[in-house]
């Protein structure tokens, strides 16, 4: 077991660094071919492109699964929703439309 992790470290992050150059560089011939003849702006370099590539992962999220702490949250909101009774869901849903000021409003009890 321990000789197939010797071998498979190396050979994980030789193809992670691989990645890395092979996006920013689809990333540098897109930008060059596409913007200066669109719009036309200046080319980039190599590193540039990762830069932008860097951002785009900041800014948007993309390049991997989504099972982030925002889909465990919604998984475990969903459980709690399932084993909730109708009345403690209303309860629920008026709280949330007090508090945030959304939705239909909740019937008034008028007691005249």
């Amino acid at each position: 077991m321990r000789r197939r992790w010797i071998f498979f470290v190396p050979l994980a992050i030789a193809g992670f660094v691989a990645l890395i150059i092979a996006g920013g560089m689809i990333v540098q011939f897109l930008w060059n071919w596409l913007t200066p003849a669109l719009f036309g702006w200046r080319q980039i370099t190599f590193w540039q492109a990762l830069g932008l590539l860097a951002l785009c992962r900041i800014l948007f999220g993309g390049f991997g699964r989504h099972c982030g702490p925002r889909s465990r949250l919604r998984r475990r909101l969903e459980e709690r929703w399932e084993h909730m009774s109708p009345e403690e869901r209303e309860r629920f849903k008026q709280g949330m439309r007090s508090r945030w000021d959304f939705g239909p409003p909740a019937p008034e009890n008028k007691a005249n």
